[in-house]
């Protein structure tokens, strides 16, 4: 039988090193002796003796937190021994090595998955109380390990030495570090009051050391927060502010 489907670029890529590692731009392959996190439902074909289960949130405390915050990551623990291949969509995957006294925030939504040597919480960000619901919190990853991150379409890695902004929604992943805030883009104006938009009101603002992930696509997850959402935010404040420890 021939085809270009047998060609060696589609042929499973082999390694003596177990760990996570990329099959293709779009396929994750984590060859697996022993265990590591993964998101519900991202694996589409496996070899050998593996076992997969459910983790929710990642325990009772991140539970809670999701609820209340719809961020998270709904997790399952992987483990084993074979081969397991993991994809999101056929979006873009990328690989990133955490070592000791790094810290990761990244919107759950692109997770795919990580070692389970790394340890992750639901942090609120700073200053973004007025943006997109998607802002308001992150999983802010620690420790040392990998972990695999989706994009639709390839980003870039913006370096911030200056000010930088970023629309909510297209933001992936940026430094721990980090000082976060918002900052309303469009101006003022008899436009603005007739009910015109340049669908560009706030953006994320950034300072300090460190970068920010973009990607070129932007996710539509709740628009602009409203009153409805500032109500339940208030509501919920107290409940957070102890759940949150931020």
């Amino acid at each position: 039988m021939r085809s270009e489907l047998f060609s060696a670029e589609n042929l499973e890529k082999e390694s003596a090193q177990p760990g996570l590692r990329l099959q293709n731009s779009k396929l994750l392959k984590a060859e697996l002796n022993g265990e590591f996190m993964a998101r519900q439902g991202s694996m589409v074909a496996y070899q050998g003796n593996v076992q997969f289960e459910a983790l929710g949130s990642g325990g009772f405390g991140k539970f809670i937190k999701q609820k209340l915050t719809g961020e998270g990551v709904p997790l399952m623990r992987v483990r084993g021994q074979g081969d397991v291949f993991l994809a999101d969509r056929a979006a873009d995957v990328h690989l990133i090595d955490l070592e000791q006294g790094d810290a990761l925030s990244i919107n759950g939504t692109n997770v795919l998955a990580f070692d389970s040597t790394l340890q992750y919480d639901i942090k609120m960000v700073g200053g973004a109380g007025m943006m997109s619901n998607a802002g308001l919190f992150n999983c802010v990853f620690s420790g040392y390990g990998r972990i695999a991150v989706t994009t639709k379409g390839s980003p870039v890695v913006l370096t911030v030495d200056q000010p930088t902004y970023v629309d909510p929604q297209a933001a992936i992943c940026w430094s721990a570090n980090l000082q976060t805030g918002y900052h309303r883009a469009e101006q003022l104006g008899l436009g603005t009051l007739l009910g015109r938009t340049t669908g560009e009101r706030y953006t994320m603002s950034f300072a300090g050391q460190g970068f920010v992930v973009v990607q070129p696509s932007e996710e539509f997850i709740g628009g602009i927060a409203g009153a409805g959402a500032g109500q339940q935010s208030g509501q919920s404040g107290g409940l957070l502010g102890n759940l949150l420890g931020n």
